[in-house]
């Protein structure tokens, strides 16, 4: 099949497969792409909005005993920098993100196995209770396994208590490429790509609504991006669950893998990812630019391949952070780079209700 026939069973509204998904992503020029995707983007998303949320990343530890190699953020029990918070401490940290706006908390840690799962249901109950203003949006698929192991229930049975104390969503850390071959090699104590995926399935029967995230620009191929794209596909079609892709490119500082990969993915390739997410996940409703993760430029761009979304404004994040990799924004730089990339502004919910829109300033043309 040619390039020109594979379009055209995209316009049409075909799916393609994962081997003509291959052979787009290596043969594709990278502005036909970003026509394709915004084609489909304006398909699914008719309104010329631009979502974001008000939201923050903060972390209740940075002890883990995965030991991913990719990773820059962990410490083990005793090191320099380790640190465990109080709920209490947490619930504070929610309160003062509360008053400044904040509307979502994006809540993630290391695999600490000090911890019980008490304290995990404790902080949600109480984030719910106290904090109201706050949707938690909690605990990566890593995090959720490393319950289950800590209190000796399955994984189904965390997922339900959560639940019962008011957690409604979960991210979607902790897939990073769901290729095993490359799990083996960058994370090969964290699990299968069938662990994260169960994990997902089990909390969509419950109800939950989660993100679907990549990482990529390490040890991947390009048929491991189609491999990662092909399962999220998948498990979509039977649950429905996902709200949202985002991915977003490896940062090498401070990392072991730095040592293999000392360099940064560029913004082409950020773009030739979006667009080809874009155009592959047929029943994903949004796909998230990141300002953050590939510099704001990038991410206003990556808003003509295939993005409708912008994701939050993070006004705390120390996982990057600790790879030498900052970006800072807030509200109003969020919305302003929106309307510069030609969108009105749509603030938005967790699970992406519109609460508010910001309609491009009109400029009156001088006299």
């Amino acid at each position: 099949m040619t390039l020109q026939q594979i379009f055209e069973k995209i316009r049409t509204g075909v799916r393609i497969t994962p081997e003509e998904g291959l052979f787009l992503l290596k043969n594709a020029e990278l502005l036909d792409l970003g026509d394709m995707a915004n084609e489909i983007r304006f398909r699914k998303n008719p309104l010329p909005h631009v979502t974001f949320v008000i939201d923050t990343n903060p972390n209740y530890t940075n002890i883990c005993n995965i030991d991913c190699i990719f990773c820059a953020f962990y410490r083990h029990p005793g090191e320099e920098g380790e640190y465990t918070y109080s709920v209490d401490h947490m619930i504070q940290k929610f309160k003062e993100s509360a008053q400044k706006g904040v509307t979502t908390v994006l809540l993630q840690g290391g695999v600490n196995p000090a911890l019980p799962f008490q304290y995990y249901v404790d902080l949600v109950r109480r984030t719910v209770t106290e904090v109201p203003h706050i949707y938690p949006h909690f605990f990566s698929t890593s995090e959720i396994i490393g319950m289950a192991k800590v209190s000796g229930l399955s994984v189904p049975e965390v997922l339900k208590q959560l639940w019962d104390a008011g957690l409604q969503s979960i991210p979607g850390g902790g897939a990073e490429i769901l290729s095993d071959r490359v799990k083996k090699k960058i994370s090969n104590k964290k699990g299968t790509s069938a662990d994260w995926l169960m994990v997902m399935r089990e909390a969509h029967k419950i109800g939950y609504r989660s993100t679907a995230t990549m990482m990529y620009g390490h040890l991947e191929t390009d048929e491991d991006i189609v491999e990662h794209l092909e399962r999220i596909r998948e498990l979509q079609d039977e649950t429905g669950g996902f709200t949202a892709f985002i991915p977003w490119s490896f940062k090498p500082g401070n990392t072991p893998l730095e040592k293999i990969i000392p360099h940064y993915a560029t913004p082409t390739r950020y773009l030739q990812i979006i667009a080809f997410s874009r155009i592959y996940l047929d029943n994903f409703q949004h796909i998230q630019a990141s300002w953050f993760s590939e510099g704001k430029k990038t991410g206003q761009i990556a808003l003509h391949f295939g993005a409708d979304d912008f994701g939050g404004t993070l006004l705390e994040e120390n996982v990057h952070a600790a790879a030498n990799f900052v970006n800072k924004t807030n509200t109003d730089e969020c919305i302003r780079l929106i309307h510069e990339a030609g969108f009105a502004a749509a603030q938005r919910t967790t699970l992406y209700d519109i609460l508010q829109v910001y309609e491009i300033p009109q400029v009156e043309n001088a006299a």
